[in-house]
């Protein structure tokens, strides 16, 4: 008997994979039923998770973050419209990835399990959006200017890089825990950055702004998020290469 592969099985939960085939198949074989039933619970409890309540200033806070500069404020109105669904997504990833890293499937006469190969395209996919989302914030941090005479608000920016730090530490302990040591050194490197815009005054006047500027062109993280993002879709494009992170 073949059983049913942990990634259709994934994809039967969300509804995209054969209903029929994957049906019958559970119906008449235990060990696929039970590991799809495990596979369930942990699913539905992500799924379940709450979304974050608006502020109470929410209106306020939208519309300080376009007034006046439209383009440089682009990025804090889809941060905050991605942000749940952004959450939910790291933490479905790492809870499928910890799934099938702690749990065996049955094959049918020696045949080997292929569950690293899954691991990784998850964990591809949640950590290429990751770094694509705080390059993004820190893309658009380093094109900003302060007015000579004045301050910058970059209070938006810093909430992104805070909550970006929660999930740049889940993914590098992922990383590291998978022996993946030039993945976990770049998040380490990110999140030194990230720290930086969080722990910066959110008033910031000209010099700071270009200090704050010297200090991410100075790690040269851009770059390095770049061409690890290169890599990743290259790796994403061929799977079947295996390897880690």
């Amino acid at each position: 008997m073949n059983h049913v592969t942990e990634e259709d099985l994934v994809l039967y939960y969300y509804g995209e994979a054969g209903a029929r085939g994957v049906e019958e198949h559970l119906g008449s074989c235990e060990a696929c039923r039970e590991s799809y039933h495990a596979l369930q619970r942990v699913l539905n409890s992500v799924d379940s998770l709450p979304v974050p309540e608006r502020a109470h200033d929410y209106e306020a806070q939208v519309w300080r973050s376009i007034e006046g500069k439209l383009p440089r404020r682009s990025f804090a109105s889809r941060w905050f419209t991605w942000k749940p669904l952004a959450v939910a997504a790291a933490m479905a990833a790492l809870v499928v990835a910890a799934f099938f890293a702690g749990r065996g499937f049955q094959k049918p006469h020696g045949e080997v399990a292929h569950d690293g190969n899954v691991r990784e395209r998850v964990l591809l996919v949640a950590v290429g959006d990751h770094l694509e989302r705080s390059r993004m914030m820190l893309v658009e941090l380093s094109n900003s200017d302060a007015p000579k005479h004045g301050s910058l608000d970059i209070s938006y920016e810093q909430r992104a890089a805070e909550d970006l730090i929660e999930s740049n530490r889940l993914y590098r302990q992922t990383a590291m825990s998978s022996g993946d040591e030039a993945t976990a050194s770049l998040l380490e490197d990110l999140e030194r950055v990230l720290l930086e815009v969080a722990h910066s005054p959110s008033a910031m006047s000209e010099k700071q702004l270009d200090d704050l500027r010297k200090e991410i062109e100075g790690q040269g993280i851009l770059f390095k998020v770049k061409v690890f993002g290169d890599q990743v879709e290259q790796r994403q494009a061929a799977p079947s290469n295996g390897g880690v992170l």
